[in-house]
């Protein structure tokens, strides 16, 4: 994943995006005669890519583009880390690398040996760690090689020349070391928008390090190479591609790769997509069985070498704890079930490289959970209650996925007792009105219990009883580079925000919708009791009232005015 987001590459994605979005499935890979019908024999090369299930990527450390590992924010890679990844259950280890500040100038382009030294002590500690890795140029991809258009034999023989010693330095290197030709590779800094011209450059690129790599003796000579389709995007076109030059090569020891964020709307929360529903689920069945038929169908495995959600890197709120984990849990046994291998994308956002504590274990739960079978989950994880409103049974749907219940637990450890308690009909949790009435008895707004619902497979299921008013939003005022909304939000949570012209139209950007972009746009700060609307708002609203409307995860929805004039905002409770 690249940490800087030039503006052409945010073009590419979105558009790719939103054609996903508003148009059908793409037609069916190529058929070639070395298609094969049925169930794909196991090859080697699979079984490889089989044993390594799951992966996890070293992400924001090497391939940061700064003065050394640590410009991004986290610590210097230890051999303890590494050793701490394989403890938690993981099988192989993605090292991204940035090569670019290492590398010296034309014609030679000699690498730092210093920093060849530290990426070889890295991935010694990971063989030592018994992991299958894989290395790359990563964020070479935009810093220099997106430049190949215009600097086509300068680009290529700066290519060659990395690629060149890398393969020298890790010719000996046993055969859990795998290359990637580079990462989510990308042109067009040179003016392109042909997609048939990227493509035959990203086939030139993927050739010659073929052909580099298996030329440069020792244990390269049958290395698993991992080979991406351009920018690593799984639609149709792009890996219909890939498939041709992987064909062409020849070679069973190459797999194919691709990466995965989510069905975009979901991920970054926009355009009212609050919930795991069903375009999103369908994104991820159609992705995966085109990239299933595409390749593994016909004898190349697949890494999914990022996974994750984009908005992972804005907000920890901008996609509801539950509907994060029902995402996760569908995506995860989908892959396992399909054959592909996939490796988490970490920058420093799961795994704390320093505590070896997993900033969210519930997530991590079903991750590993996923690699045997389907984990039970419920239509939500939130059970609102309104404040002074008289309690009555509250019914949650389970999503049981084959499994049984067998517990129903509170925080401290009581179990509850079925039939006073609770009760179960087919996949119809009610909750009875004497048990929510003495889990609310202290009348505090906000989470008042936790229940845990155990299964006889898989994870646990963790319900949170809210007790909740309705929000209060106050007058303010401020500019456009600083607003934010006083709000008593009463136990209740946003779920995300619209926004309107009083004279009519979407306001704001990306205006094909009301419903804004969540950590992008607008974001609630609980610790502070506000709302911030964010500059990138104002950047593309006129002058004149606009209209929001705050939807709040208890389905209570608070509406207000903002009146922008220049760089002055006032805000007015409605």
């Amino acid at each position: 994943m690249t940490k800087r987001k030039n503006k052409s590459f945010l073009l590419t994605v979105v558009t790719a995006l939103l054609l996903s979005l508003f148009s059908s499935v793409a037609a069916a890979a190529p058929q070639d005669e070395q298609e094969l019908k049925g169930n794909p024999p196991k090859s080697k090369i699979q079984s490889y890519v089989d044993d390594m299930q799951p992966g996890w990527n070293l992400g924001n450390t090497l391939d940061a583009t700064g003065a050394d590992e640590t410009s991004w924010g986290n610590p210097r890679v230890t051999k303890e880390l590494i050793k701490q990844i394989a403890k938690q259950g993981y099988k192989s280890i993605r090292i991204p690398i940035t090569w670019d500040q290492h590398i010296g100038p034309a014609p030679g382009y000699a690498i730092d040996p210093a920093y060849l030294d530290r990426v070889e002590e890295v991935v010694g500690w990971a063989l030592d760690s018994n992991l299958y890795i894989m290395i790359n140029l990563h964020h070479d991809s935009w810093l220099w090689v997106s430049y190949m258009e215009n600097k086509h034999d300068s680009v290529l023989a700066r290519y060659n020349a990395a690629w060149t010693q890398i393969a020298d330095r890790f010719k000996n290197a046993p055969d859990k070391l795998m290359f990637e030709s580079i990462n989510e590779p990308r042109f067009g800094e040179g003016g392109t928008t042909d997609e048939a011209k990227m493509n035959l450059m990203l086939e030139e690129l993927n050739t010659s390090f073929h052909q580099i790599v298996r030329k440069s003796g020792g244990l390269n000579a049958d290395r698993p190479l991992v080979l991406p389709s351009l920018n690593t995007t799984p639609s149709q076109e792009r890996m219909n591609e890939l498939y041709k030059t992987i064909i062409k090569l020849n070679d069973p020891n190459l797999i194919a790769t691709v990466h995965y964020y989510g069905f975009w709307p979901f991920s970054v929360n926009i355009a009212g997509y609050t919930k795991f529903e069903k375009d999103t689920k369908n994104d991820i069945t159609q992705t995966f069985d085109n990239v299933y038929n595409t390749f593994v169908a016909k004898g190349i495995p697949v890494i999914v070498g990022e996974y994750g959600l984009l908005g992972f890197d804005r907000n920890t709120g901008v996609i509801e704890q539950g509907e994060k984990l029902k995402f996760f849990e569908f995506l995860s046994q989908y892959l396992e079930s399909k054959s592909i291998t996939s490796m988490l994308w970490d920058n420093g956002q799961h795994f704390n490289r320093q505590t070896y504590k997993w900033s969210d274990p519930e997530l991590y739960n079903v991750l590993m959970a996923s690699l045997k079978g389907r984990s039970s989950n419920a239509e939500s994880d939130l059970i609102y209650l309104t404040k002074g409103a008289q309690i009555q049974d509250t019914n949650a749907t389970l999503n049981l996925n084959g499994n049984q219940l067998t517990v129903l637990r509170l925080k401290d450890g009581k179990n509850l007792k079925k039939g006073k308690d609770y009760e179960l009909n087919g996949e119809i949790l009610t909750l009875k009105a004497n048990l929510l009435t003495e889990l609310t008895a202290s009348g505090k707004l906000g989470v008042n219990a936790i229940l845990t619902a155990k299964f006889n497979k898989g994870t646990d299921w963790n319900f949170k009883v809210i007790v909740s008013d309705t929000p209060k939003l106050s007058n303010t005022s401020g500019t456009t580079d600083s607003f934010a909304v006083p709000t008593a939000f009463n136990g209740d949570q946003l779920a995300t925000m619209e926004a309107v012209y009083s004279s009519g139209g979407n306001a704001g950007p990306q205006n094909w919708t009301s419903f804004k972009e969540f950590g992008y746009t607008f974001e609630p700060v609980y610790g502070t009791n506000e709302i911030k609307l964010l500059p990138n708002f104002f950047k593309e609203v006129q002058d004149g009232e606009v209209i929001l409307k705050f939807h709040f995860w208890s389905g209570k929805v608070v509406t207000y005015s903002i009146t922008k004039s220049g760089t002055s905002i006032t805000g007015k409770a409605l």
